[in-house]
């Protein structure tokens, strides 16, 4: 898909991911905002590539007062990488989580292109977005830069390592699966997200 394509949808699928009474208050970032907070979210300045890695597994204690969260436990990388065409750097993401009441590893992934404001600028997001209008997610930093914060409304999953029609699924916000925070960690963390051997060498020595 074609850049000048991917742009408007990911943007699309982040006011998605966000509630539509704030729809009118995101504006995209200037240059200068955005490699602020690729710096945040890389912990530096990224250079040509850069990971992040994010993980959650919620405990029996906050499962049982939260009794309508589907999500058991969830990961996210972010990516950036400079393409060697327009030498600009394009962050992507990977999101691999578990059902409490269904087995099976399932993941998504998708284009992040834009850095935006919402609220008057009180929170900056990466709006991301999965091809052929596959939803996407909003993520977030934390005051502390320690943690991430995922937004949804619906995002296109697959179960792991099964990305046909039949396993394609989709995991939709509800009532408790709206907004997750994930603590930073170590990216060999999220190593089970790549699947490509030269990427998964380069995050493992990031």
């Amino acid at each position: 898909m074609k850049l000048a394509l991917i742009v408007p949808l990911a943007l699309a699928a982040f006011i998605g991911a966000a509630r539509a009474d704030e729809a009118d208050d995101i504006r995209e970032a200037s240059k200068a905002e955005t490699e602020a907070f690729n710096a945040r979210m890389y912990a530096g300045a990224p250079g040509n590539t850069a990971y992040a890695c994010f993980v959650r597994r919620y405990d029996a204690d906050h499962l049982a007062r939260h009794p309508k969260q589907k999500v058991a436990s969830m990961k996210l990388l972010v990516s950036a990488e400079t393409d060697e065409e327009d030498k600009q750097l394009h962050n992507s993401f990977r999101l691999g989580f578990r059902y409490r009441n269904r087995n099976g590893d399932f993941d998504s992934s998708g284009s992040c292109h834009h850095v935006v404001f919402t609220k008057d600028g009180n929170e900056t997001r990466l709006g991301c977005g999965v091809d052929c209008e596959g939803g996407g997610i909003g993520i977030a930093l934390s005051k502390d830069d320690k943690s991430a914060i995922v937004r949804l409304a619906s995002v296109r999953v697959w179960l792991h390592n099964k990305p046909d029609d039949e396993a394609e699924r989709s995991l939709v916000a509800g009532s408790d699966d709206g907004v997750f925070r994930l603590d930073r960690t170590d990216n060999n963390e999220c190593a089970a997200l790549v699947t490509d051997r030269k990427e998964l060498a380069a995050l493992r020595h990031k």
